[in-house]
């Protein structure tokens, strides 16, 4: 079976050209997120609660040699009884276009506040973890995570 060749109009070609061109024009001007941005998240999430240190076990990579697939675990310590538990966790990054990675939600059910997922990191950044418990304490736990190469943002 013999093939034709693909023929284009002059339109499709102008209007293929055009998108490139918007695309290279917007791809430097991609606004990340950063310190603030995280920081006005968390503040509509809690308003100006006082956040802890302690209580959460985050686990990442100090280098990660492909930002498409960072891995991220994380562990809040809690009885997770009806009378003390941890009822969410809240991951952000700072340098990512969105400040917030993912959320957890928990109950006393759930046995133990513990969860992992892998993540898209676009360039070396700041993961911060919050978690609220059910007598509205936060607690926070930081990491830095160096990216080497890949990322979502290039």
């Amino acid at each position: 079976m013999i093939m034709k060749p693909v023929e284009t109009t002059r339109r499709e070609t102008l209007a293929l050209a055009a998108i490139a061109g918007l695309a290279a024009f917007l791809a430097p001007k991609m606004v990340f997120a950063d310190e603030a941005a995280v920081a006005a998240e968390i503040k509509k999430l809690y308003g100006d609660k006082k956040l802890e240190s302690g209580k959460i076990k985050l686990d990442v990579p100090e280098i990660a040699e492909n930002g498409l697939v960072v891995p991220i675990n994380v562990e809040v310590e809690s009885p997770m009884t009806e009378q003390d538990y941890v009822k969410a966790v809240h991951v952000f990054a700072d340098g990512n276009p969105l400040p917030g990675v993912v959320s957890y939600k928990f109950t006393p059910a759930c046995g133990k506040a513990s969860a992992s997922t892998r993540m898209r990191l676009a360039q070396t950044q700041n993961i911060i973890c919050i978690a609220e418990m059910s007598n509205g304490q936060l607690h926070m736990a930081k990491a830095n995570i160096k990216v080497t190469i890949g990322g979502c943002g290039g």
